[in-house]
């Protein structure tokens, strides 16, 4: 039985759930549950503290795991990214008093105050700079009106935190982090596995996209494909209605209405747009 790991609160928790359930997996429904059995699908789901998800995965006690990228840097572990699972987005920056330090080659020799500090260390590391890392588990914003730090590295959103902290970015992002699949590194993909992949990256595609339908001419048939090609290439079928055709393709759902617009002026009409639920591609 293949045993995955699960975000058991947080912000990754509840759309790691989602779209496992999106895949045809079954879910816990009490939030206070600590494992999970899909008989169905032959999966154990163990619902754990999302800093400690890549060190169980990275110990091979369990085969795959969903954390942040963030946290599987922070780990230090030996687990290998297998899969982007596009949410839960984060960027780690910088920052500092406004007026203090003005580029990143700058903090070298500084305190630097994080609750990050795997992801700390490897940028430090990565760009042969020395400085004395303060661990802090939250708040760090105040590390520097506190005295305990000179900057900080930590999540930014809007910059409204820092602000009231009297603080300001500095230079470009330490790294991007969005919520992934992670496995142990250097193992085969266990059994079952490619199966797990196959389902999230068709919850991935029907995120992105939606199926497009229209009726045109058949004489401006080649412009209006050219607007939407497909996936490999867009469903063509005659209508009753002499000289016109039907025509089904997936769009990126974020062009969709560009593409509406466009096929509408072009002569295209009863443009419809329907959801994907899943799809395997």
């Amino acid at each position: 039985m293949l045993r995955i790991a699960i975000p058991n609160k947080g912000t990754l928790s509840a759309p790691a759930s989602q779209m496992l359930r999106d895949a045809g997996y079954r879910q816990r429904t009490d939030p206070k549950d600590l494992i999970c059995r899909d008989e169905a699908n032959n999966v154990e789901f163990f619902y754990l503290r999302p800093k400690d998800i890549a060190t169980y995965v990275g110990s091979g006690d369990l085969d795959l795991g969903i954390t942040g990228r963030d946290l599987l840097v922070d780990s230090g572990v030996p687990a290998d990214e297998l899969l982007d699972l596009n949410f839960g987005r984060a960027t780690f920056r910088w920052a500092a008093p406004a007026g203090t330090l003005t580029s990143t080659d700058e903090i070298g020799g500084r305190r630097i105050a994080t609750a990050y500090p795997g992801v700390v260390g490897r940028y430090l590391d990565e760009h042969a700079l020395k400085a004395d890392v303060v661990r802090l588990d939250g708040a760090v914003e105040n590390a520097v009106r506190l005295g305990v730090a000179d900057l900080i590295a930590d999540v930014v959103e809007t910059g409204a935190t820092l602000r009231q902290a009297g603080l300001v970015t500095i230079g470009d992002p330490i790294m991007k982090s969005s919520a992934i699949l992670i496995g142990r590194a250097g193992q085969e993909v266990p059994a079952g596995a490619a199966q797990l992949l196959r389902r999230l990256q068709g919850v991935l595609v029907a995120r992105n996209f939606v199926m497009l339908a229209y009726d045109v001419r058949a004489d401006l048939l080649e412009q209006a494909t050219g607007l939407t090609p497909g996936i490999e290439s867009p469903t063509v079928s005659p209508l009753h209605r002499e000289g016109w055709v039907a025509v089904q393709a997936m769009v990126q759902r974020k062009d969709v209405h560009r593409v509406m617009d466009e096929l509408y002026d072009l002569g295209a009409r009863a443009i419809l747009v329907t959801d994907i639920a899943n799809c395997r591609l």
